[in-house]
């Protein structure tokens, strides 16, 4: 029992050490030009891993981002006389990222709607889109000239977006819900829950071009979406009073339209066309190969954060726990200080249970920079969440633990001369930790898959790292097959891991001997007092 508190001990001290290493600090300095973008809308923005091309390194990653909104970007922070920064960030993250300065401006192929206008500046408009409609070229919709001729269809579009707003626009439309990325919308389109969606006309070329079963329908005027000219355009956004925005105006309205097209038709150019002729598994051992080092990276990543936030989740519930089982002090000073963290305590169990962990990682990520001016490394806010996350449950757990120990032993320890301290640490946490330990095993697990929402803050764990070489290679079933084996190993691992401990816990050499400590030192502790 003293082994395993002070393994608790040793990780807790680690862990407060080395989060100054993980950096709390500004994301923005005056040499470099933070940009923020999803690097998977090709051809506006994407992912690659070498940097062929002209691809710019993305931060904290080993991959490269590409794209029109990349070329843009680099014509910006010569300008500037700064250093590009790729900062990869989901897309609704992108507002947040940018109000709270963890990047400088967002170039993602993002419209300047009197709505996001009221949070951020804009430039003048850098290119300009035609909306169209992409179906399966095997559908009934595949011959579509009107938006009257998609009546009935399933359509959908990117959340966040004006595009799923226009929808209503197609006469009968059963208009899907908005899903979260492109990516999501390929994959629907693919498996057939949805007919179509809606996107701008370089997506859609680049769909059409990554994938031989779709097609991408356009319409004539007249015929097809009616727009404000604000919907259409692309525009950078910045904060609001950013004195940069003059000079990337100025960049901006020295690109002609000519040199507008041009760079989008070099980036579409630079699509690679999938080899078909390859089988669904010779498609999983190419992507293997290419990602596999990748995946393991990303894979690391997930266990570190979740062995690391399960530790100190679970050395979090012990302390709660005993402190909940500890008595009123006959002190009246004592005893409001006791009421008063035990409110905290409360209110902080029933937040962190009561909302999901994707929400936690905006508030705590975003919020404390926003809020309180606290902009810290991403790796640390990840661990942060899953720790806390974890304490809020584990308390729970281990207060159920305690109760369960009979109380009859609560009363012989007082008989022998034991505080509550003594009590708890030799007598009472030894089993509690036994009785928690497969719900503590369910909760490594859980955080396990659970780390995937923290791609909302772009933490490259494994689902994050899927979805992007699902981006690059238009492969989604294939690359999520692997992604789901690779957590299925983690996880069944881990599992086979703790019932084998809980079978050494189990075992009668081990019971026998952890009962002979107790009494020792319930006999040392009694001879104390005397």
């Amino acid at each position: 029992m003293k082994k395993l508190l002070s393994l608790f001990a040793v990780i807790f001290v680690v862990f407060s050490l080395t989060a100054p290493l993980f950096a709390v600090k500004a994301d923005s300095s005056d040499e470099e030009f933070r940009v923020g973008m999803e690097a998977g809308y090709p051809p506006f923005n994407w992912t690659q891993k070498t940097a062929a091309n002209g691809a710019v390194k993305i931060d904290g990653s080993n991959q490269y981002a590409n794209g029109y909104d990349v070329q843009i970007s680099k014509k910006i922070a010569d300008k500037l006389g700064k250093k590009l920064v790729i900062v990869k960030t989901k897309w609704d993250g992108l507002l947040p990222a940018l109000t709270s300065g963890k990047i400088d401006a967002i170039i993602a192929g993002m419209s300047p709607t009197a709505e996001r206008r009221k949070e951020i500046d804009f430039s003048q408009n850098y290119y300009t889109s035609q909306l169209v409609v992409v179906v399966k070229k095997d559908s009934k919709y595949a011959d579509a000239t009107s938006l009257a001729n998609l009546s009935g269809a399933k359509i959908t579009g990117q959340q966040g977006t004006f595009h799923y707003n226009l929808i209503s626009q197609i006469p009968d439309v059963k208009q899907e819900p908005a899903m979260g990325d492109f990516s999501a919308m390929r994959v629907a389109l693919e498996a057939g829950t949805i007919d179509g969606y809606v996107g701008e006309r370089p997506e859609g070329l680049t769909a059409e071009m990554k994938n031989s079963k779709f097609k991408m329908l356009s319409f004539a005027d007249g015929s097809g979406f009616v727009t404000n000219p604000e919907d259409t355009q692309t525009a950078v956004g910045m904060r609001k009073g950013d004195k940069s925005l003059t000079i990337v105006n100025e960049v901006l309205a020295s690109i002609s339209q000519a040199e507008q097209i041009s760079i989008m038709d070099e980036m579409v150019a630079l699509q690679e066309q999938p080899d078909e002729k390859v089988g669904f598994w010779g498609q999983v051992t190419n992507i293997l190969k290419d990602n596999g080092s990748d995946f393991v990276q990303a894979a690391g990543m997930t266990l570190f954060i979740s062995i690391l936030g399960t530790f100190i989740g679970t050395f979090i519930g012990l302390l709660i726990g005993v402190f909940r089982t500890t008595k009123k002090s006959a002190n009246r000073v004592a005893a409001i200080i006791q009421t008063i963290v035990g409110w905290i305590i409360n209110v902080y169990v029933e937040v962190f249970r009561g909302t999901p962990m994707i929400v936690q990682a905006m508030v705590i990520y975003y919020g404390s920079a926003q809020f309180l001016g606290i902009s810290m490394d991403k790796t640390l806010a990840a661990l942060i969440i899953v720790s806390i996350n974890t304490g809020a449950y584990m308390s729970e757990i281990v207060r159920g633990g305690i109760f369960a120990v009979d109380k009859g032993q609560f009363e012989a320890a007082s008989a022998l001369g034991m505080n509550h301290s003594q009590t708890m640490v030799k007598i009472v946490l030894p089993q509690v930790i036994r009785n928690i330990l497969p719900a503590t095993g369910n909760e490594f697990v859980i955080n396990i898959k659970d780390t995937s929402v923290l791609n909302v803050i772009s933490i490259t764990e494994l689902f994050f790292q899927g979805n992007t070489v699902a981006q690059q290679n238009y492969q989604y079933f294939q690359t999520f097959t692997i992604i789901a084996t690779i957590y299925f190993i983690l996880t069944f691992t881990i599992t086979r891991i703790l019932r084998f401990v809980e079978k050494k816990l189990d075992s009668d050499d081990f019971t026998t001997g952890a009962n002979q400590m107790q009494l020792k030192d319930a006999a040392d502790a009694l001879g104390g007092e005397k």
